[in-house]
């Protein structure tokens, strides 16, 4: 779990060992959480410069049909953006073209980002000599668990 006592600076990675290191991740991002914090923060410690792609409020509906979102695109990109570890954020429509129109070192994903968009992104980085990262998720949180807990209210 989450200690709130843990952030260091340190854990912004400014060794030597990744300098120079560009890091990319994606999502959607919606109802922003420690987890994805945590995510972030993990993320950077991989590199010298993160960048955060949040997928396109549009392209959401079409792949999660009846999906609902609480913030458009832009005010998700706002929250990321206020973010310390981030460095960039930038919007993308599909996974698989993200990786090929960002400038990165290594891609990070999480466990449960595994359809068929992530795959040919995987498959792209592995092919074209970019590492990739599948951190664990954040125990005891996720924006399914807060939304089915907010519909209970």
């Amino acid at each position: 779990m989450f200690d709130a006592g843990s952030r260091n600076d340190h854990d912004m990675n400014k060794s030597s060992d990744n300098a120079g290191v560009r890091v990319l991740t994606a999502g959607v991002y919606d109802l922003l959480h420690i987890g994805h914090i945590e995510l972030f923060r993990k993320a950077r410690a991989l590199g010298s410069h993160l960048t955060v792609a949040v997928q396109d409020s549009a392209e959401v509906a079409r792949f999660k049909p009846g999906a609902s979102l609480v913030y458009s695109t832009e005010e998700r990109c706002y929250m990321v953006r206020s973010i310390r570890y981030v460095d960039a954020v930038t919007v993308y429509h599909d996974v698989a073209d993200i990786v090929r129109e960002v400038d990165f070192d290594v891609f990070v994903k999480g466990p449960d980002q595994n359809h068929a968009g992530f795959a040919a992104a995987e498959r792209y980085c592995l092919e074209n000599g970019k590492r990739v990262v599948t951190l664990p998720r954040t125990e005891g949180i996720s924006s399914s668990q807060l939304k089915e807990l907010i519909r209970n209210m």
